[in-house]
């Protein structure tokens, strides 16, 4: 019989049929067995009464890989649902160890390095699946309306000649007879790409160098990046952004519907604008003395979530105009307020999830840029060779993905919205 799924055994009633998966759990009564078995469609109850198979399953560690046959009635205890019964069990993967914890609890209450040590277990609860759920329809939102809108799909490099900010948080590696770093960005490539395709996006990893222990980062994350030419200004990115958002929280309404009923979160709407604000107007709200100067910490954005919610109901905000000191050399600055620049932030229930702008697209204005950072036009002589040759106004963004599946999941830690985080102490499992 070919094999079906736990979640299409109910149209098989009166008939036989295969079931293939894991062993989660086990109740043996004086004269029956109930053994649960889990695949990807979920999980089904299997009736034992043949003392073999009843011997052989209470000799197996829970998370063996069984194959089960027998035949499909409604459940016998009276409650809605199917099972099977007349069943017979055969061995295809017996597990060589006991689980260090039960996965059949509603919940892993665990502590998180128990949970991240022992990710290849932890990983199969359907509440850890079910970020991943998440995460995977986020990322198929992204890509179906980016190519909706006339983008192209590009894979760059990861390993690089210099550090895409010009800054030192970067992971070096031996290249043969030199020394590269680890990407931090596709940001150079997908500009460059932009003199070729107008649209591009790409899905891929980063690494980013920083000696952070916080709740909110990692050292290797997702991006989710997007360049788009002949713009107006900031602000045509913004509108691009917008349709991304919410098309990412459509898909995952759509392709993962019961992973969110799992986890008992609801999806955010994505207003019609999202409000923005001026980052000297945040610097005002924020109460600071100096409007123009610094950064938004963590608890500014905390603080602007906050008011968001308060003043427009939304749990987004934007916040342009970032100063010229905080922003890459490539930022285009604003005409209309010097030493501010065109440069803006998505924050998503108080957290940024977003960075983006417009850059430089003139060769002469990058080599203004880089001398007044005191940095070397030749670390960017293969960037640099694209502005030689025209570009136009262009500009982009790069989600967070990791961030923007523990946003919505309602996760404290980032680590739990990575498979097999890395932080500064963490390159395994």
């Amino acid at each position: 019989m070919a094999r079906v799924l736990s979640s299409e055994v109910g149209s098989h009633v009166g008939e036989r049929v295969t079931l293939q998966g894991w062993l989660v759990q086990v109740r043996q009564l004086s004269r029956v067995s109930f053994l649960i078995l889990r695949d990807r469609g979920g999980t089904a109850q299997v009736v034992l009464q043949d003392g073999a198979d009843r011997e052989l399953v209470s000799s197996l560690h829970r998370e063996s890989v069984l194959e089960v046959a027998g035949l499909v009635r409604p459940r016998g205890d009276g409650r809605e649902g199917v099972e099977l019964v007349d069943a017979t069990v055969a061995p295809i993967s017996p597990a060589a160890a006991a689980p260090p914890f039960d996965l059949f609890r509603p919940a892993l209450d665990l502590p998180l390095p128990t949970l991240l040590d022992n990710a290849p277990l932890a990983l199969r609860h359907p509440s850890r699946a079910a970020v991943f759920e998440i995460q995977a329809a986020a990322v198929h939102g992204f890509r179906a309306e980016l190519r909706r809108q006339g983008f192209v799909e590009v894979h760059t490099p990861k390993i690089v000649a210099a550090a895409t900010e010009g800054g030192a948080n970067v992971f070096p590696v031996a290249y043969f007879d030199r020394t590269a770093y680890l990407a931090q960005s596709p940001q150079f490539y997908k500009q460059t790409m932009v003199g070729v395709f107008e649209r591009v996006f790409e899905v891929g990893p980063v690494f980013r160098a920083e000696p952070h222990d916080t709740p909110r980062h990692l050292n290797e994350y997702v991006s989710l990046d997007a360049e788009m030419g002949f713009i107006r200004d900031h602000r045509d990115v913004m509108a691009v952004l917008s349709a991304v958002i919410a098309a990412m929280l459509r898909a995952v309404a759509e392709d993962a519907g019961a992973a969110l009923e799992r986890l008992g979160v609801a999806l955010p709407e994505v207003p019609d604008p999202i409000p923005v604000v001026h980052f000297v107007e945040a610097q005002r709200l924020l109460g600071h003395p100096d409007p123009a100067g610094g950064d938004l910490t963590a608890a500014d954005e905390a603080a602007l979530g906050d008011w968001a919610r308060r003043t427009h109901g939304a749990d987004f905000l934007f916040v342009e105009g970032y100063p010229a000191a905080q922003r890459p050399f490539y930022t285009h600055p604003d005409p209309a307020r010097p030493g501010f620049t065109r440069g803006f932030d998505l924050l998503f229930r108080g957290q940024e999830l977003v960075t983006g702008g417009q850059r430089l697209h003139r060769h002469q204005d990058y080599l203004d840029a880089l001398a007044l950072r005191g940095l070397s036009p030749a670390a960017f002589a293969g960037y640099l060779q694209a502005f030689l040759y025209g570009m136009p106004p262009h500009g982009g963004f790069a989600i967070g993905l990791e961030r923007f599946v523990a946003r919505i999941a309602g996760l404290e830690n980032i680590r739990l919205a990575a498979l097999f985080p890395r932080d500064q102490a963490r390159l395994a499992p």
